[in-house]
């Protein structure tokens, strides 16, 4: 039984474009974070889709919005869900990225967040970042695996064989939903806003990617 299960990163915001850390914060998209949703939509066009979701932040939501309006699919509107979330950056949340991953990372010889997965590994650099949260709100590489998986599975036991799904979430999460299912492909490379990574899923323990951060 293959699913076919198409992840989009969102659309550029304004916290994007001012190089500011975006978790659970929130920011309006973009006139070129719109134009992404469209691109990625016309992409997307030829696939028409079975079931469509995102995470629930607006910036997911909206970004869905622009590419089902460019399919076939009856369906407009993604269904909501926490469990597609960005990682939670706890008190980094909307700080200058190039100082935090310089704090975080430059004493262990790593100075953007790039430099850093590929040093340490996306599963590893999660928990630093949880590590030096001195609230302890970011979350750890447990946590997202016990919010993300769940709700993985739950769309793959509501699909049928053949369905093509739509799941638009964000860049730190589908660069660790890569990781978790195939270790040679470098997450170290951001996707960006508007791209798309495909897995094909045979049953909840037998999933593979087929491409990662295609934008064209």
């Amino acid at each position: 039984m293959a699913i076919n299960l198409y992840f989009v990163r969102h659309g550029q915001t304004f916290l994007n474009k001012y190089h500011r850390i975006q978790g659970l914060s929130n920011a309006p998209l973009t006139e070129k974070g719109i134009n992404d949703g469209i691109a990625a939509g016309k992409r997307l066009s030829q696939i028409e889709f079975n079931a469509a979701y995102s995470s629930d932040m607006q910036r997911a939501i909206d970004t869905a919005k622009y590419i089902l309006k460019e399919n076939s699919s009856a369906i407009k509107t993604p269904t909501v869900s926490t469990a597609f979330r960005e990682e939670n950056f706890g008190y980094f949340e909307g700080s200058d990225d190039q100082s935090v991953w310089h704090m975080i990372g430059s004493p262990k010889g790593a100075n953007t967040f790039n430099e850093m997965i590929d040093k340490f590994s996306m599963e590893k650099v999660v928990d630093m970042i949880a590590a030096a949260d001195p609230y302890g709100d970011a979350e750890t590489n447990q946590d997202i695996y016990d919010r993300f998986m769940p709700g993985l599975k739950d769309v793959i036991s509501k699909a049928n064989d053949n369905d093509n799904v739509l799941i638009v979430a964000h860049g730190t999460l589908i660069r660790w939903l890569v990781s978790q299912f195939d270790k040679s492909i470098n997450v170290a490379d951001s996707p960006k806003n508007g791209g798309v990574t495909k897995l094909v899923a045979n049953g909840d323990n037998d999933i593979k990617v087929e491409f990662f951060n295609k934008v064209d």
